[in-house]
């Protein structure tokens, strides 16, 4: 069972990866396959009128368990030692050390009658062979479309038609003390059914192990356990609301709180997925923080409610539409923003290019500012998956030069390197700030720029960085992919 572990207050939580649902302990201390899937395709529901008026839920129940299907995956796990291969492959030839291979399972929720299913990422994260079982116990072999670990969400594609699909709901809409099911498939029982109600909306539980998680998950305390994950949280109208994904737990079993990715969310993650093969990211260009007792102290603020501005990234979106340092945020488009969950949520659900107003408070009187949206590179562009290889063959982050930036080092091309990360750039001893001039002796400009040189390379290949440290000083850096 592929996993992941949390520990807290001597409580051991498991964030289950192939295996079902991820577990949190609620008491720590602090190349893209073309898609016929499309956000215009896809069925988003309003107000419809429910199909109970009373607790009976059945007609809901039976409508998801129908679009709900179990994950089995196979997955590698180091080495077992096998005494028999030179005597069945001769002295010599092959090795005696054999892949372990684990078998795990989850749960996932059809989206589309042409195949195209939604699970977490930790469901089928390093599995080399994914499955498909329906209600109907038919089998499939699914293809992995795309992942984005920032939400914890995949999208799958089995080859069939005219499947049961769920829904999506505007998750938005719901309200605390709502009825829900949740529907998947914990400990290997299909397609089982469990209710309970909406116990909190922008739920942060610090879960998702990235630096741009997004986390704003609705708190429900039906009962969700592992291989859950993946599976459906419905409203009493059989639309989804959202993805189960995670439990808080001391033991590894229900404790009384699941928590799921809002529908909203999950909705543009998937037609991102299916169109570009990437999630198209969305930034305000802020460092925030939680208004507590003590930073309302620290900064005389008098409001208990909103998302502090501890910084704007220079020539991001916030600046650009004139947010400032020490500006207090209350609305992102028309949700109303008292919590940090809630504005990521609200950023989360947008893409680069998009325009958002922005209510701040600034000298106790609101503002409003009209904010377009950029990526991670600081642009509107739609990128591509072959314009994020940089980050995931050096496992770093890139930014572009700002104008002070260029006229201090008297440069007209160059990257920043915001985060090295743990991979070669790091091992080579290349700092966080670095400003990166020549990449094996060409000029850059962007990340796209770095992605394009390190696409011509192979493994063993050798990679040079000319540049500037943080401090001014010229250095260069070498090593091999």
């Amino acid at each position: 069972m592929n996993t992941k572990t949390l520990v807290a207050l001597g409580a051991l939580a498991l964030a289950a990866g192939a295996g079902g649902a991820a577990l949190y302990d609620a008491f720590r201390s602090t190349d893209s396959p073309t898609s016929s899937w499309s956000e215009s395709s896809a069925t988003l529901v309003g107000n419809r009128p429910a199909l109970v008026s009373s607790t009976d839920f059945s007609a809901a129940a039976e409508m998801a368990v129908s679009a709900v299907v179990h994950v089995k995956t196979s997955v590698e796990q180091g080495y077992t030692f096998n005494p028999f291969n030179e005597f069945f492959f001769g002295f010599g030839e092959g090795s005696q050390m054999q892949p372990r291979v684990v078998q795990g399972s989850g749960s996932g929720v059809i989206i589309s009658s042409d195949g195209y299913i939604v699970t977490n990422n930790h469901v089928i994260d390093k599995a080399k062979e994914v499955k498909i079982s329906l209600n109907d116990n038919k089998e499939y072999l699914a293809k992995v479309v795309g992942i984005d670990p920032t939400t914890d969400l995949a999208v799958l594609k089995i080859e069939a038609e005219n499947l049961p699909s769920l829904a999506f709901a505007n998750s938005d809409e719901v309200r605390l003390g709502e009825w829900v099911l949740a529907v998947g498939n914990p400990f290997n029982l299909n397609s089982t059914v469990t209710a309970g109600i909406i116990s909190a909306k922008g739920r942060n539980i610090n879960i998702i192990d990235n630096q741009s998680a997004i986390e704003a998950f609705i708190q429900t305390d039906a009962a969700v356990n592992p291989g859950n994950s993946g599976g459906a949280l419905i409203n009493t109208r059989g639309d989804l609301i959202g993805i189960n994904t995670a439990i808080s737990t001391r033991t590894g079993s229900y404790e009384g709180y699941g928590f799921a990715i809002p529908a909203n969310i999950v909705r543009k993650v998937v037609d991102d997925l299916t169109k570009y093969g990437v999630v198209q990211r969305a930034y305000l260009g802020v460092n925030i923080a939680d208004i507590t007792p003590e930073l309302a102290k620290e900064q005389g603020i008098k409001e208990t409610q909103g998302v502090y501005v501890s910084g704007v990234t220079e020539d991001g979106a916030a600046a650009a539409a004139g947010i400032k340092k020490g500006d207090l945020l209350i609305q992102a488009g028309d949700k109303s923003v008292k919590k940090m969950s809630e504005l990521l949520e609200a950023i989360g659900s947008r893409r680069p290019g998009d325009k958002v107003s922005v209510v701040v408070l600034r000298d106790g009187k609101e503002k409003v500012f009209n904010v377009v949206l950029r990526n991670r590179q600081g642009t509107t562009d739609v990128l591509k998956k072959e314009d994020l290889a940089v980050s995931s063959s050096l496992g770093a982050e890139f930014e572009p030069l700002s104008p002070n930036d260029k006229a201090r080092y008297g440069l007209r091309s160059g990257v920043r390197i915001t985060n090295p990360g743990e991979g070669k750039l790091a091992q080579a001893g290349v700092p966080k700030g670095f400003i990166l001039i020549k990449l094996n002796n060409k000029l850059v400009s962007s990340a796209q720029d770095v992605a394009s040189i390190l696409g011509e390379l192979g493994p063993g290949d050798g990679v040079l960085l000319q540049g500037y440290r943080p401090n001014g000083s010229a250095d260069v850096f070498a090593f091999a992919l």
